[in-house]
């Protein structure tokens, strides 16, 4: 059995979920998600608790439901709490602006980059770090991936683009006779 899939998952307050032609579509405060679920999973929905289950057996199908429990769990989260992700630039020139719905990035190369944020994505600038928030956490992680992508930290200064949490394997420059 899947440990994460036979966990209920609590609703607050103020959250409406609906579960069509198998389609999931949850509402909260900050705003609306909606996801297609597999045809192995099974739903119910009772009350304020909602409740995967699995009709095949085997590795593929216990997968299925664990993910399936955790997808839901994450848009529940999103719409009343939001996500939010921290990156940080590190090096001489290197800067971040927020304009329009975008980001306007000078990372060392000869034009500075512009970065359209996709739809349900915010960031703020301040000083050298850019704040990324959203109810949608894959759109987020894949917004946070794509910025960091664009300029990745190097080893030997550590000059680049890194998440908050993330730390550098620092390496030994040249060592002169």
């Amino acid at each position: 059995m899947s440990r994460v899939g036979k966990k209920p998952i609590q609703l607050p307050e103020k959250t409406t979920i609906t579960y069509t032609d198998r389609v999931l579509s949850v509402q909260g405060q900050k705003g609306t998600l909606s996801m297609s679920i597999h045809p192995d999973a099974e739903l119910d929905i009772a009350d304020s608790l909602v409740t995967v289950s699995v009709q095949g057996k085997g590795q593929k199908a216990k997968a299925i439901w664990g993910m399936t429990r955790a997808l839901i769990a994450n848009m529940v989260q999103g719409v009343n709490q939001g996500f939010e992700r921290v990156l940080e630039i590190n090096g001489v020139g290197y800067r971040a602006d927020s304009k329009d719905k975008g980001l306007e990035l000078y990372l060392g190369y000869s034009h500075p980059i512009y970065f359209q944020l996709p739809e349900g994505i915010s960031a703020k600038v301040e000083k050298n770090v850019i704040r990324l928030s959203g109810i949608d956490k894959e759109l987020l992680g894949y917004t946070a991936s794509s910025i960091r992508r664009l300029r990745p930290p190097e080893p030997y200064k550590g000059k680049g683009i890194k998440y908050a949490e993330e730390t550098i394997q620092r390496k030994a420059g040249k060592t002169a006779k």
